[in-house]
């Protein structure tokens, strides 16, 4: 998997990747775990999951991203004895995750949730890495594994997304770390890299640092803001509890207008994927748009109605995924539009600016949840 390239030494962590059940991110289903050593993938885990018990049911949307449904986790541990294989499976390696706020909140409220401590963790961010390092037209999961020289395998597919990220970092840490000749005799944790972990460094080069997740005993303290908002739906996530209406999950909604855009918050986390983009919307997601602008400002995004010069970030709705870029041109040089997002008129100018130069990074549904918090809004059920 690490493609036959030279190593880099020093470059040590275990990447990771959660699917979940449902729109709580603390529903985990399945998570793969990759460990790396001098830049190259040395071992590899993977786990079903039955979610904790309240936060159990099983949301369509959610199952046909990644194809796990109830059944298949029926006869699987919960999540609190399987996150006691995986700490031990990572053992003291920072965590890498694409979108790592997202994974490592999983972590966080599936502890919360299972009246668990929760530990402190180190985590790096490869999405937030990627839109410093690369220049693509969208940085989800896959398009950036490409970028690494990767082929990455099914996306949502746990342990092939988990070896995605790896594959990413690595890549990331070869370009701003540099590495060995490919001939040089260097052998994976026979190196003579300078003092420090490789991870901090590549974090320092590109003017961040390694996030921690602070620990905190159950029961102490507040819990995330995830936990908080999905104690309040009374048995929406609950297995036990017969839905009120067939439709208390109903598929994804309108936006009816664009709404106004609120000022981006001065305080918000430099770190986070939102902070400082010029963000636009078109098509569809589980949230109202006012909703959609209000959060992203919050993490000190400039939202806008229209794309222009000054944006960074199409947020597209409608089911697009990243893979729609790849398919082939139609005559116009957009892409065949397989979903109807591809022929809304401001992903076609998002892409005719992106071709004719400008950093224009397309975003899906999901990467833009993620993004926040994980959790499907009340709107969307």
């Amino acid at each position: 998997m690490s493609g036959g390239r030279a190593p880099v030494p020093g470059l040590d962590f275990t990447a990771i990747d959660f699917e979940t059940a449902n729109g709580f991110r603390g529903s985990p289903c399945a998570v793969g775990a990759v460990r790396v050593r001098d830049g190259v993938m040395v071992d590899r885990a993977e786990w079903l999951i039955r979610p904790p018990v309240g936060f159990d049911r099983f949301d369509p949307r959610n199952v046909r991203i990644h194809g796990i449904t109830e059944d298949r986790v029926l006869d699987a541990p919960r999540f609190a004895q399987v996150y006691d294989e995986l700490a031990d499976f990572v053992g003291t390696d920072v965590l890498a995750a694409h979108n790592a706020g997202f994974d490592v909140g999983v972590i966080e409220s599936g502890l919360e949730v299972s009246g668990r401590d929760v530990p402190g963790l180190e985590f790096v961010c490869t999405l937030v890495l990627a839109r410093r390092v690369y220049d693509l037209p969208s940085y989800a999961l896959p398009s950036a594994a490409r970028e690494a020289g990767f082929t990455p395998g099914r996306h949502h597919d746990a342990l092939a997304d988990a070896e995605a990220c790896a594959a990413i970092l690595v890549d990331i840490g070869r370009r701003v770390l540099g590495a060995p000749p490919a001939d040089a005799d260097v052998l994976p944790g026979l190196t003579d890299a300078p003092a420090g972990r490789g991870v901090d460094r590549l974090m320092r080069a590109q003017g961040l640092s390694v996030s921690v997740l602070a620990p905190r005993a159950a029961g102490s303290g507040a819990e995330s803001k995830a936990t908080r908002q999905a104690r309040r739906t009374e048995g929406v996530f609950d297995a036990r509890v017969p839905l009120r209406d067939e439709r208390a999950m109903p598929d994804f909604m309108r936006w009816p207008d664009e709404g106004v855009n609120p000022l981006p918050n001065p305080a918000a986390d430099p770190g986070h994927p939102l902070f400082g983009q010029t963000v636009v919307f078109t098509g569809g997601i589980g949230m109202s748009r006012q909703s959609a602008k209000t959060r992203a400002a919050a993490h000190g995004a400039q939202t806008a109605n229209r794309v222009g010069a000054a944006t960074t970030m199409l947020v597209v709705g409608d089911g697009f995924e990243a893979a729609d870029l790849h398919r082939p041109r139609a005559e116009d040089g957009a892409p065949q539009a397989v979903t109807t997002a591809l022929a809304h008129r401001k992903t076609r100018d998002a892409l005719r600016r992106r071709d004719r130069g400008q950093a224009i990074a397309l975003v899906s549904e999901g990467e833009f949840l993620q993004m926040l918090d994980g959790n499907w809004p009340d709107a969307a059920r």
